[in-house]
Parts: structure tokens; C-alpha cells; sequence
């Protein structure tokens, strides 16, 4: 069985930073795409930013010269390190990836989320 494990969140002041961590574990053969998502109270989710295998990266707007994605492929593992923290950060983060397990076809996981919240 595949899981997904956010962890890092926490309460930070404006201007702030925080690191985020995803950790993929189980029978994995291979992992493809992995994603920083978020999602605020009465928002949608949003993509925050995207790592493939290969290293290419997108992010959304909003935080392009704030965040930086990263990935140890070795560990399995997706980090988001986030700086200049703004109270419009505030939201649960997610991580998604798109994984293959031992004896399965790819499918996207999610983790549980993990709170950020950017207040004075």
C-alpha cells in the first residue's frame, strides 16, 4: 500500500518561512510527477507547484520568487520551501504524486494535508 505523508506545517509570522515535506512510502516501483497543492477556507484547491522525474517545475504565480520545489528521488520525498511567508499563504497544504506500485498500473495519491497558517 502507497502513502503520502505531509509534514512541516505549523504557524508562522508574516514575512516568515517554512519547509515542507512529503514522503512517499510502500511498495513503490516508480514515482512520475509530484505536485504541492492548497486549498484555503471557501476556495478551491489550487496547484502551488509541480516537480517531474526529470526536474522540470511550475508554479503558480502567486509565489514564483517565494517558493521553491524540490525532490531527493533517492528518499522519495518532495520538499516546499516556502519564503516571505503572506497571510494569503494561509491553507491546508497537499502533496499529490503520481506513483506505481510493485504489481499495479500508475495512479495519483494524496497525503492528509498540513496546515499553514501566516499570521501576526
Amino acid at each position: 500500500q502507497v502513502q503520502l505523508v505531509e509534514s512541516g506545517g505549523g504557524l508562522v509570522q508574516p514575512g516568515g518561512s517554512l519547509r515542507l515535506s512529503c514522503a512517499a512510502s510502500g511498495s513503490i516501483f516508480s514515482i512520475n510527477s509530484m505536485g504541492w497543492y492548497r486549498q484555503a477556507p471557501g476556495n478551491q484547491r489550487e496547484l502551488v507547484a509541480a516537480i517531474t522525474t526529470a526536474g522540470s517545475i511550475n508554479y503558480v504565480d502567486s509565489v514564483k520568487g517565494r517558493f521553491t520545489v524540490s525532490r531527493d528521488n533517492a528518499k522519495n520525498t518532495m520538499y516546499l520551501q516556502m519564503n516571505s511567508l503572506k497571510p494569503e499563504d494561509t491553507a491546508v497544504y497537499y502533496c499529490n504524486a503520481i506513483i506505481r506500485a510493485y504489481s499495479d498500473i500508475e495512479r495519483l495519491y494524496w497525503g492528509q494535508g498540513t496546515q499553514v497558517t501566516v499570521s501576526s
